[in-house]
């Protein structure tokens, strides 16, 4: 079996603290991605166990967690929060004192990394325990960026350096954004260095030919790339909350937060100006039709006594699975069961301990884990297929991101990147010329990343979303302006722009030259 995890937020770097964007972030290192090192390093300890995980780190992730302002940040967040916790009613003492616990360890492993996570995950990498993903730069839709494939070619060639920059080894995988593929996609993915990804079922069972293993062994297409399919049977126990594993009622409910229980006033003192999410939840989900009002007290051992229970019935089922699959197949059966690594954590909190049980009974269950580029290095012959148009989106194609609420971004990212490719067509004359329009380029990625998408199709802080995307559309044009000549931007407006969007500083507006027209790809 290989799990794939991705991790991925969109870049809410800001010059200013505080910011509800800068929350997402914060509670995503305390709650998913330190917590998954602590548990990837502590089973890479034990002989016993044989950890094995593949992990997309998008490169605007990438790029947070190498910001050393961000960075500086997150240990006075964690330390409001904690003087928070001491607010918390009589009846919670058991979830608040364990709250508090996580955070101060949270606070001395900062410490004790010097706020850098990233050797970490080369270390592991190094270690065989993981299989690092890139993603693309970020997190465009890439069948909707199409009509230009200088766009998509953007995205990846971006992608991959700021991956070999910030981790030091060129990437070999790729995480597609929302598992999202087109025809011809896969010559672009080869074309930027890259060797598998993966779709959900339907982008390999509607392929042609059908592929004879179904999902349970990876193909390759007719550009070269080995494309895995995600096995459901492996996935749903998982990640539905109604049906699955987080559902269960002594597990942390993620609704019920403090942010929402503390009167105003309270926040105000610690310099939260309104109520929100603060990360700190000390109730238990108490039962699938429990309402809010109702939920009980957390009990942390309860839930951890649950999460052992859960990932031995997991393993239990996959156990079952891959034995009815290897007397059905001449070849041995893959299942692969991706998800967002956020769902570890942030959604699910007892995730982390899930995965680590996983890790510490998978030997006696039987069950193999594997990384994807792993289960690639075995000699066996992959079947040749042109995968199908799909995402792992709701509806299983393009609908999510195209609909409604948000087609009216497409053509601006269309009239943009027609206007980039003209203008590195035509070159720049000086190195000032240069900067501004590699700065043009930064812009116009961050507009297309496809969270504002997703944000405005979910209806949830739609405004924050539209705000972002007229940002950066409106710096890409006053960007391209200065670059003709057009108009001169007052320098503290061109620095302030270049330290809040300063990601990727090996950005290259020379990605987006024209590409040679090619002939569709045959079938």
């Amino acid at each position: 079996m290989a799990i794939v995890l991705h991790a991925h937020l969109p870049y809410v770097h800001s010059s200013e603290p505080g910011s509800l964007e800068e929350d997402w972030y914060f509670q995503a290192l305390l709650e998913c991605y330190i917590p998954l090192l602590e548990v990837l390093e502590a089973a890479a300890a034990d002989p016993a166990q044989r950890p094995r995980l593949s992990l997309g780190l998008s490169p605007t992730l990438l790029s947070l967690l190498g910001s050393a302002e961000l960075g500086a940040r997150f240990q006075p967040w964690l330390a409001v929060r904690l003087e928070l916790l001491a607010q918390a009613h009589p009846s919670h003492a058991a979830a608040a004192s364990a709250q508090a616990a996580r955070l101060e360890a949270t606070i001395a492993a900062w410490q004790s990394c010097g706020g850098d996570l990233l050797p970490r995950f080369r270390r592991l990498q190094q270690a065989g325990v993981l299989d690092l993903l890139t993603c693309a730069a970020t997190h465009g839709y890439l069948p909707l960026l199409r009509e230009f494939p200088e766009a998509v070619r953007g995205q990846l060639l971006t992608a991959v350096r700021e991956h070999e920059r910030l981790l030091g080894t060129r990437p070999q995988g790729i995480w597609l954004p929302e598992c999202a593929y087109y025809e011809g996609l896969d010559r672009i993915l080869t074309g930027a260095g890259l060797r598998y990804a993966i779709l959900d079922a339907h982008g390999l069972l509607h392929g042609l030919p059908r592929p004879r293993f179904g999902v349970y062994a990876p193909i390759v297409s007719p550009g070269g790339m080995a494309f895995f399919g995600r096995d459901s049977g492996s996935t749903l126990p998982v990640w539905s909350a109604r049906d699955g594993y987080p559902g269960q009622a002594a597990y942390r409910e993620f609704h019920r937060d403090l942010g929402w229980d503390l009167p105003s006033s309270e926040l105000v003192e610690h310099g939260i100006a309104s109520p929100r999410p603060l990360g700190l939840k000390l109730h238990s989900v108490s039962g699938r039709d429990c309402p809010l009002e109702q939920k009980q007290p957390y009990e942390p051992k309860r839930a951890a006594a649950a999460a052992a229970a859960d990932a031995g019935h997991y393993l239990a089922g996959r156990r079952e699975q891959l034995e009815q699959l290897a007397g059905a197949m001449e070849r041995r059966p893959l299942l692969v069961a991706p998800f967002d690594a956020e769902l570890f954590g942030h959604w699910w909190y007892e995730g982390p301990r899930f995965l680590a049980e996983l890790f510490r009974q998978a030997p006696a269950a039987g069950v193999g884990l594997v990384s994807l580029r792993e289960s690639l290095g075995g000699g066996q012959t992959l079947q040749l297929c042109q995968p199908s148009p799909s995402s792992w989106g709701q509806g299983g194609y393009h609908n999510y991101w195209l609909n409604e609420t948000n087609a009216w971004i497409v053509p601006e990212w269309h009239r943009a990147t027609a206007a980039m490719v003209a203008r590195v067509n035509s070159g720049v004359a000086s190195a000032q010329a240069r900067d501004l329009l590699n700065q043009a380029a930064r812009e116009l990625l961050l507009a297309q990343s496809s969270d504002w998408s997703f944000i405005l199709r979910a209806g949830t802080t739609t405004d924050l979303a539209r705000e972002r995307i007229h940002r950066h559309l409106n710096r890409f044009w006053r960007l391209l302006a200065a670059v003709d000549g057009r108009d001169t931007p007052p320098a503290d407006w061109l620095a302030a722009v270049q330290r809040e969007d300063g990601l990727f500083p090996l950005v290259n507006a020379a990605d987006w030259a024209s590409l040679p027209l090619r002939s569709p790809p045959a079938g």
